[in-house]
């Protein structure tokens, strides 16, 4: 499956992922500026994509764990969503995002 990827300097990147993986680790195993700190346990928002929005229903709302974290950036829209917590797979072939400026590892 394909994850097309915008970067915080608006460059756009197309990755290869894997079904069952977190779009988190494949941002970041393709080396892309996210930090990504607490490796997919949705317990640091160090992960925050804005999901295009052609794609938020496939997607799906994040639950309320997520919320919670989402709410300790100040960076935050109304498509904002923890990398960590999206799995990729065959319905979101093509998925696209980008990082937001609180991801950034610099």
């Amino acid at each position: 499956m394909k994850i097309i990827v915008t970067d915080q300097a608006g460059d756009v990147h197309e990755l290869e992922g894997l079904d069952g993986w977190r779009v988190m680790e494949v941002i970041r195993d393709w080396g892309l500026n996210i930090k990504a700190e607490c490796g997919g346990a949705c317990s640091c928002a160090t992960c925050h994509v804005y999901v295009d929005p052609t794609w938020l229903d496939a997607v799906g709302a994040p639950n309320d764990d997520e919320e919670d974290m989402l709410d300790t950036v100040g960076d935050v829209k109304s498509n904002s969503r923890l990398s960590c917590q999206i799995l990729c797979g065959e319905a979101l072939d093509g998925l696209a995002v980008t990082l937001a400026p609180s991801a950034a590892k610099d």
